[in-house]
């Protein structure tokens, strides 16, 4: 793997603060203001895998545990604003990447297919760790970065020492697809089967911020964000590869898209729904508006490691930005009493 850090200088967060940043020159500034709104930003790197340069943003000891923060469609790095710093404070190692499509992540070769299978953001998860020479983290997500984590959990569990993933168990059962859910869940899907259509990709073309807004909104009914908060994010759906990769995602995991080959084999292990044997928390927001709150037990088989799952009242489905110390809490439970080998 290649590595394109401008500079592998320490970057630490106040405690007190939980904002400050040393100035880099290959960072953004540390929690610039929003134009519209008193929305810190987080600063940003970048460094090169073999595919893609991935831009994100790091706080805390370089010598410290690594925590690996992901996060979902449609938000980016900011569903870490508050988590981040709080983890930092402890002396741990925070990594939040943007995921493909998003951000300043970016596809090294324009030849590159453009995949958004779980398969292939799960492989990205890999190949950064592997390009900042991390051998084992704790990782941590929600949506399509909770799958990503529960990917490389359940796939190479010696380099996650632990997964903290909301909604449970996230590897997509692709096979039973086409199964319908209660009519009172199928409702809040309307946009993975508005992006199974050629009117659907050109609405997402066209309308991004739009269908962004209402699913935050749809997502998360008790989350009262602000202007400034939402065009923060926003930001990271301009990236010109956000369309493709975001309709072959929805259309892959219904079944109606077909995968790449470089992915085959991947996906072929994740098809028998793999366990999960690391240790794991698992979260639920009871107002999530995707994804209906349960006790845990209907996805208990899937974790056959050491696993305790929470329920966190009023918190709907961008559960780190929402319930910001919830979260933290977890990722330092599982990082605190990890079984560390490197």
């Amino acid at each position: 793997m290649s590595e394109n850090l401008f500079q592998r200088r320490r970057f630490l967060l106040s405690a007190a603060a939980g904002t400050a940043a040393l100035a880099l020159p290959s960072l953004t500034p540390a929690f610039a203001a929003s134009p519209s709104g008193p929305a810190p930003v987080l600063p940003v790197r970048q460094v090169s895998t073999d595919l893609l340069d991935i831009g994100y943003h790091e706080a805390g000891p370089e010598n410290g545990r690594p925590v690996i923060l992901l996060h979902g469609f449609p938000y980016d790095i900011h569903s870490y604003v508050d988590v981040a710093p709080m983890l930092a404070a402890q002396g741990y190692r925070v990594i939040v990447p943007y995921l493909r499509g998003h951000g300043s992540t970016r596809f090294l070769d324009a030849a590159t297919p453009r995949s958004g299978q779980q398969a292939a953001i799960g492989a990205d998860v890999l190949a950064l760790m592997d390009a900042l020479h991390i051998p084992e983290a704790v990782l941590a997500g929600y949506d399509w970065g909770g799958r990503a984590a529960c990917v490389v959990a359940a796939l190479k569990p010696s380099r996650c020492v632990g997964l903290v993933s909301v909604n449970s168990y996230l590897i997509q059962d692709i096979a039973k697809a086409g199964a319908p859910l209660p009519a009172s869940v199928e409702w809040g899907l309307w946009y993975q089967y508005y992006f199974q259509t050629e009117r659907g990709r050109a609405g997402l073309q066209a309308n991004r911020r739009d269908i962004a807004r209402i699913l935050w909104k749809n997502n998360s009914p008790t989350w009262h964000f602000d202007d400034a908060t939402f065009e923060r994010s926003a930001k990271a759906f301009d990236h010109p590869d956000y369309v493709d990769i975001v309709i072959h995602s929805y259309r892959h995991r219904l079944g109606l898209a077909a995968g790449y080959p470089e992915y085959e084999a991947a996906e072929k292990k994740l098809a028998a729904l793999p366990a999960i044997t690391v240790p794991a928390i698992t979260l639920d927001g009871m107002a999530d508006g995707v994804i209906p709150a349960t006790d845990g037990r209907s996805s208990a088989a899937r974790f056959t490691g050491p696993r305790s799952h929470r329920q966190i009242p009023g918190v709907g489905h961008n559960l780190p930005q929402e319930a910001p110390k919830e979260f933290a809490d977890a990722v330092a439970e599982l990082a605190r009493n990890g079984k560390w080998r490197s």
